[in-house]
């Protein structure tokens, strides 16, 4: 039977009768669906804090707070990240193993690093006095911030959780489907922080 004789009998068939989508079809569509949650999340974050950034109680501002250098570094970090995602992305695509740990180790890393340096922000802030309680501007800098780190250790778990699946099942089609999930996840993270870089940091007076 040619293409166009089975795309004609399929289109006899009802819709109802075809069964449903395949996995890979429903896994990306529902994926997409937390994916768009999420950003709706960071976008009231991002409203929050654009209402809220002046108002700092005579503390001190966000902008004498934070070091543009150091955030830089971190921002470096996380595209890099993004970068190193897309080439283990496709060494697994190639059912390259070495290649796959090599890119997705080296993402870890960088991951972890932009974190660590995250962190020393956070206590840097706290230890002088400027924790979240300081401000109602502050409150909304370490939401939009912090929730967003929770995203990264969320990644950097998930991503560790795949590496030890593909250990044990090896490239199994269902973890092809989740290492696909988890670049998209990763590539949205570096963009929502691009936002922050460019509203809160750059943008902060």
């Amino acid at each position: 039977m040619s293409a166009n004789e089975q795309a004609m009998s399929m289109s006899a068939v009802p819709l109802s009768l075809r069964g449903p989508a395949p996995v890979r079809v429903v896994a990306g569509f529902g994926f997409w669906l937390f994916l768009l949650s999420d950003i709706i999340l960071f976008a009231a974050f991002f409203a929050t804090y654009a209402v809220l950034s002046g108002s700092t109680a005579a503390g001190p501002s966000i902008a004498e707070l934070v070091d543009r250098r150091h955030v830089f570094l971190e921002t470096l970090c996380l595209l890099a990240s993004s970068a190193t995602c897309g080439f283990g992305l496709l060494a697994i695509h190639r059912t390259d193993v070495r290649g796959m740990y090599i890119w997705m180790g080296i993402t870890f890393l960088l991951g972890a690093c932009f974190l660590t340096m995250e962190g020393q922000e956070f206590a840097s802030m706290v230890a002088s006095g400027a924790g979240p309680s300081r401000s109602a501007a502050l409150s909304a800098f370490f939401a939009l911030v912090g929730t967003h780190g929770l995203h990264v250790s969320l990644g950097l778990a998930w991503l560790a959780v795949m590496l030890l699946q593909v250990a044990t099942l090896g490239f199994h089609p269902m973890v092809g489907r989740r290492f696909f999930c988890f670049s998209l996840f990763w590539h949205a993270l570096d963009i929502v922080w691009i936002g922050v870089f460019t509203i809160v940091y750059l943008g902060a007076k």
